[in-house]
């Protein structure tokens, strides 16, 4: 069985015959005739490896696998409307109803699917969105030029009206073949401030966070292994071996659920942190910009 992946109409398709019942209507739904999507259902079954639906004259019926693999074609299909809703705020560089600016994490995670609800309801609105560190977010709210920012720093910056929208954890991460892997007791605030660890740039929330619950215990942090200005660098840098880090919960989930990294117990600190909406003090959010953030803070994250 070929390993590429199927065909998203052919995903939505079987969706679809999960919701009608009847193959006939589904194709009617998409526009094609009911020889058209037999031979996708055909050809999805095929390349699955897989029978996904019962067909006789009463009907369709989603078998067991088929509706585990509707439930599964679901979760991809909002990933993509995601991908889709943030790729297209990211090109955004003129004519916008709504400037946005977030913080790493938050746009990884978070924001395009607030942008993707946003447009389902208002299509009529356009987005722009700019990704950079939680620093640089606030510095483009205080100064008026977005409408609505997101931030995961420690604190709020005077000048700049706030909400909270949601919450992380931060967790130290290590390759499964370093020593702290295999540890038996939990690392501590004073170890860490002790160990060269991989980090993200000056102005990034969770370096900012971090260094904050360093200062607090009374523990200065030793010269940085390294410095990188992505998620995914140092995500990677700590698969390969290179050193432990400090990252955000959701943002290694997969790896760790890949067991590419192993997350190592940090004792007597909380290691949660609030993540944020910000504007210009003093400024009233209307329109888009209070809609997205009613969105954000719906999905209660």
């Amino acid at each position: 069985m070929s390993a590429s992946p199927p065909d998203l109409a052919n995903l939505k398709l079987l969706m679809l015959v999960a919701e009608l019942g009847s193959l006939g209507r589904a194709a009617g739904r998409m526009g094609i005739s009911q020889p058209a999507a037999s031979k996708r259902l055909d050809q999805l079954e095929r390349r699955l490896g897989l029978r996904l639906v019962d067909r006789d004259t009463r009907g369709s019926a989603l078998t067991v696998e088929g509706k585990a693999v509707c439930q599964w074609a679901a979760r991809v299909l909002d990933e993509l409307d995601a991908l889709l809703a943030g790729a297209a705020a990211l090109r955004g560089e003129l004519e916008t109803d709504l400037r946005l600016a977030s913080s790493m994490t938050l746009a990884e995670h978070y924001v395009p699917r607030w942008i993707g609800t946003l447009q389902r309801t208002s299509p009529e609105v356009v987005v722009s969105l700019k990704v950079t560190n939680s620093e640089q977010v606030a510095a483009l709210a205080t100064a008026g030029e977005i409408g609505l920012g997101f931030i995961e720093a420690p604190t709020v910056p005077h000048g700049l009206a706030f909400q909270q929208v949601g919450a992380d954890r931060l967790i130290v991460v290590v390759a499964p073949g370093h020593p702290w892997a295999r540890r038996t007791t939990p690392v501590d605030l004073a170890e860490l401030a002790r160990t060269r660890l991989i980090v993200r740039e000056p102005g990034s929330g969770t370096r900012e966070t971090f260094e904050r619950l360093l200062s607090g215990a009374g523990a200065e942090p030793v010269r940085p292994l390294m410095v990188l200005d992505a998620n995914a660098a140092m995500r990677a840098a700590v698969a390969d071996g290179a050193g432990p880090a400090v990252l955000s919960a959701v943002t290694v989930r997969e790896d760790l659920a890949a067991g590419q990294v192993v997350e190592v117990p940090v004792a007597g600190v909380d290691l949660h942190r609030r993540l944020h909406a910000v504007w210009a003090e003093g400024r009233r959010l209307t329109g888009a910009a209070n809609a997205l953030l009613r969105i954000a803070l719906a999905a209660g994250n």
